[in-house]
């Protein structure tokens, strides 16, 4: 029989901040003594963990995995959360994100649900990254997924500060005559964030809006209204030219959007994905 009472339990948790479960079993390790079930907590990293399920997780790592297909390639994507960047650059972190990547790519999840209930070693990604997370006494997140796959997949990882892993993680997919300057396409996407691959991916609700927004600013400048249409589609198209990545000034060649580029190459663009840590 157990040597403590509900209040033992009570006033433990209260105190360490560990869940019940975790304090039962540090309870029947210690024999019953508080003092020694609060070290057994701390050494196994539960205590607090409970009180950081509110913090706010945005620090971290991008990771990546490409994989030959029959079709082609497929590549996953993932981004995991930590809640300060001292954790982010912690080996066991690192560790943690590739057995996450692992787990998440040999599953073939596309999206976060499906990630979360992979399969790692026995145990669901979910509860990996939650008793990973106990252990370094930070919350941690996997907080997105993204898989594509084509003919061609090229990734491009870039790291904002020298001494963290990559914060921006890019997937460009191409056929593969485009994989020659999928690597240009890959980088561009990392520095200049495009939303939308071309204009037809563009909403039609957001078109809308931007053109709305087009014409009320023309109306207040006094443009003429025989003007106007022209003036709106033309602040559209630059709208476009922000946002759509074919559209978009090359960043390493800006005579030359990245879709002509990618042309000039013989090759098409399929698909594009951009994680950055906290965006």
């Amino acid at each position: 029989m157990a040597n403590y009472t509900a209040a033992d339990i009570k006033a433990l948790r209260e105190r360490t901040g560990a869940g019940m479960l975790d304090v039962k079993k540090a309870l029947d390790e210690a024999d019953g003594n508080a003092e020694k079930a609060v070290e057994i907590i701390r050494v196994k990293g539960l205590a607090r963990a409970a009180k950081r399920e509110g913090n706010a997780t945005s620090e971290g790592l991008v990771a990546v995995k490409v994989e030959d297909t029959a079709a082609g390639q497929a590549a996953t994507i993932i981004e995991l959360n930590s809640e300060t960047d001292f954790v982010a650059k912690n080996e066991k972190f690192i560790t943690l994100a590739d057995n996450v990547l692992a787990a998440v790519a040999k599953a073939g999840a596309a999206d976060l649900d499906a990630a979360l209930a992979a399969d790692a070693d026995g145990q669901t990604v979910a509860d990996l990254v939650a008793s990973q997370g106990a252990t370094m006494g930070e919350k941690i997140v996997l907080r997105r997924v993204a898989r594509v796959e084509g003919p061609k997949v090229t990734t491009y990882l870039h790291r904002t500060a020298k001494d963290l892993p990559p914060s921006i993680g890019v997937l460009v997919v191409t056929d593969e005559a485009g994989e020659s300057v999928a690597k240009d396409v890959a980088q561009h996407v990392a520095a200049m964030a495009p939303k939308y691959l071309t204009r037809e991916d563009v909403p039609a609700d957001v078109v809308a809006k931007e053109r709305d927004i087009a014409e009320q600013t023309s109306r207040n400048e006094g443009k003429p209204e025989a003007a106007l249409p022209k003036i709106i589609e033309g602040r559209l198209n630059g709208f476009f030219k922000e946002a759509v990545l074919v559209d978009q000034p090359l960043a390493k060649d800006p005579k030359v959007t990245v879709g002509k580029h990618v042309e000039n190459a013989g090759g098409s663009l399929k698909e594009f994905v951009r994680f950055r840590v906290g965006n």
